[in-house]
C-alpha cells in the first residue's frame, strides 16, 4: 500500500465527506464514476460564528442530494445565502437552479448562461458573505470558464476540476486549452509560493495537504504527456485516437474518450507553437 503523504499533494485519508478546513464542510454527491471519483465535492463555506453560508458547486440533478446540502447547513445552524459555480459542467452545475430555488439564493459564475441574478464572476473579485472572504481566481484550461477560489483565512483553495484530489484532470477540448490550462496552474502554484495557500479543496477526491506539491507534480506530468504526444506524432501516430492508443496504452480504456480530448488540445499546442 501507498503511503498518502507520498503521493502527490499529500491526500488526506479517511471519509471524503464532513469538515475539511475551520471553514469548509464537504459534501459528498452520489455519482462516483471513472470521470468523477467519489463523486462531485459540494462545499459548504462559512466564517465561524456566522449564520450564512455560501455553497460552491450543488452539483448534479439529484434533489436527495441538493436537499441533504441544505439540511447539513441548517443543521449547523446556517442558512445558505449564495451559491457560486467553479465551472459549467453537469457533475457540478446542473442543479444549481433547483439548489436556487431550495435557497431562494442568486447564482454567480462567469459564464453568464449559467447565472441567476444580475452578478456574475471575474477575476479579481472580492466575495464577502457574513465575514467570509473568498477570492475569485481565474483558472481556465479545463475549460474556459473555470475558475477557483481562494479561501485565505484557511490558506486554502478550492480548485473544481482544475486540480484533483487523485489523478490529473482533461483538458476538454475544444473548450478546454492547454495553454490556459498551463497558465492556471502557473497561478496556483503562485498561491501556493507567494500567498501562503496549503490546502486544496478538490471538485472531486480527497482534500490535499501540499497545494505546491500537487501543482508541480501536475506541470510535471503535462510536460511529460505533451512529450510523448509529440514523439507520437514524429514517429508516425498522426490521429488523436492513434495517438492515445500508443500514449494512454497504460490508462484504462474507458478514460480513452477523455484522453483524447487532452490529446487534441496538445496537438493544438503542439501547432500553436510550430513543435509538429
Amino acid at each position: 500500500m501507498t503511503d498518502a503523504a507520498a503521493l502527490p499533494g499529500q491526500p488526506r485519508g479517511g471519509v471524503l465527506t464532513g469538515p475539511a478546513t475551520a471553514r469548509a464542510v464537504n459534501v459528498l454527491a452520489p455519482n462516483p464514476s471513472a470521470m468523477t471519483l467519489d463523486g462531485t465535492n459540494t462545499w459548504i463555506l462559512c466564517e465561524p460564528g456566522s449564520d450564512l453560508a455560501v455553497v460552491v458547486d450543488p452539483g448534479p440533478l439529484d434533489d436527495g442530494h441538493l436537499r441533504h446540502v441544505v439540511d447539513t447547513a441548517e443543521q449547523a445552524g446556517k442558512r445558505v445565502a449564495l451559491t457560486l459555480l467553479t465551472h459549467g459542467h453537469p457533475d457540478h452545475a446542473e442543479g444549481a437552479g433547483r439548489f436556487a430555488e431550495l435557497t431562494g439564493t442568486r447564482v454567480r459564475a462567469l459564464d453568464p448562461a449559467l447565472r441567476l441574478g444580475d452578478e456574475g464572476l471575474a477575476a479579481g473579485d472580492v466575495i464577502t458573505v457574513g465575514g467570509l472572504e473568498l477570492k475569485v481566481v481565474p483558472t481556465p484550461g479545463h475549460t474556459a470558464d473555470s475558475l477557483s477560489f481562494h479561501l485565505p483565512a484557511d490558506q486554502a483553495v478550492l480548485t473544481g476540476d482544475t486540480v484533483l484530489g487523485r489523478g490529473t484532470t482533461v483538458v476538454a477540448h475544444p473548450d478546454g486549452r492547454l495553454g490556459d490550462y498551463l497558465d492556471s496552474l502557473r497561478r496556483l502554484r503562485s498561491l501556493a509560493v507567494d500567498d501562503g495557500v496549503h490546502t486544496v479543496l478538490p471538485g472531486h477526491g480527497p482534500v490535499l495537504e501540499d497545494a505546491q506539491g500537487v501543482v508541480e507534480y501536475y506541470l510535471a506530468h503535462r510536460a511529460t504527456r505533451l512529450a510523448q504526444v509529440e514523439t507520437a506524432v514524429e514517429d508516425g501516430y498522426r490521429t488523436p485516437a492513434e495517438v492515445v492508443a500508443h500514449v494512454y496504452a497504460d490508462v484504462d480504456r474507458t478514460l480513452w474518450p477523455a484522453a483524447e480530448l487532452s490529446v487534441r488540445a496538445q496537438l493544438d499546442y503542439l501547432e500553436e507553437h510550430g513543435l509538429i
